[in-house]
C-alpha cells in the first residue's frame, strides 16, 4: 500500500498513534473473531481503525462479563506487554480493520518517541481504575442497581441504549433472563421504550430502587 493510502487509512487514529501504526500490519477481521484469549501469552497490541472490539471474561458455564467495548482510535492488548498472561479475552463485535503491532515494534517506537510511554501508562491506569469501579459495582450493587447505572451512562444527551438483552447481561454479570425481566418491568412502568431491536429510549429517570 502506498504511503498516501496508509496515511488516509490511519486518519481515524490520534496523531500519537499514527507513527506507531506505520510499524504494524493492517488487516481486516470479520465479526466474531477472538483476537486474544484470556490466560494466553502474547505480546501484540491492536490499534482500531474501524469497527469495534469487546474485552471480556467467561466462566466454565459460558457466562460472560464485559469489561469494555472499544472503537476507532483506541487500542487493546497493552495489559500483557509485561510478558504475563492475557488478563481478558478480546473479540470483534463487528467487522473491523485493525493494525497489529508487536512488542518489539512498540519498544522501538518508545525508544524513538519516549513521550509515548507516558500516554501508554496513562491508558493502563485509566483502564485499571475502570476495572476497579466495575468490580466495586458488582460487589456492592444488585443487578437492578447495575442496570440503572448502565442505562444512565448510555442514555445521556438523548442517546439510546443500544444493547441486546444478552449484551446487557454480559455488561452486568448476570443472566439474560434476569435482564429481560427487569427491562420488561421498566417498559411496563413507562421508564424505557423499545424503539428497535436491541435499542431502548429512556423516557424518564429510573427509580433508585426497584
Amino acid at each position: 500500500m502506498a504511503d498516501d493510502a496508509l496515511d488516509n487509512e490511519f486518519q481515524s487514529l490520534p496523531p500519537s498513534l499514527r507513527l506507531l501504526a506505520a510499524r504494524g500490519i493492517a488487516r481486516s477481521y470479520r465479526k466474531g473473531i477472538v483476537l486474544i484469549e484470556e490466560g494466553s501469552i502474547g505480546d501484540n497490541l491492536y490499534l482500531i481503525l474501524s469497527g469495534s472490539l469487546r474485552a471480556f471474561s467467561s466462566d466454565v458455564r459460558g457466562r460472560e462479563i464485559t469489561y469494555g467495548v472499544y472503537g476507532p482510535g483506541e487500542y487493546v492488548g497493552e495489559m500483557s506487554l509485561d510478558g504475563g498472561p492475557r488478563s481478558a479475552s478480546v473479540i470483534t463485535e463487528e467487522a473491523s480493520r485493525l493494525v497489529m503491532v508487536t512488542r518489539a515494534s512498540l519498544l522501538t517506537h518508545i525508544s524513538e518517541h519516549p513521550e509515548f510511554a507516558f500516554e501508554l501508562l496513562t491508558k493502563v491506569i485509566r483502564r485499571a481504575r475502570a476495572a476497579t469501579l466495575s468490580t466495586k459495582q458488582l460487589a456492592l450493587n444488585d443487578v437492578y442497581g447495575r442496570l440503572k447505572n448502565l442505562v444512565d451512562e448510555s442514555t445521556g444527551d438523548g442517546r439510546h441504549l443500544a444493547l441486546t438483552h444478552q449484551g446487557m447481561a454480559q455488561r452486568l454479570g448476570c443472566s439474560r433472563e434476569m435482564v429481560s425481566k427487569l427491562v420488561k418491568d421498566l417498559e411496563l412502568g413507562g421508564y424505557l421504550r423499545r424503539v428497535a431491536a436491541g435499542e431502548y429510549q429512556r423516557l424518564k429517570n429510573l427509580p433508585a430502587r426497584w
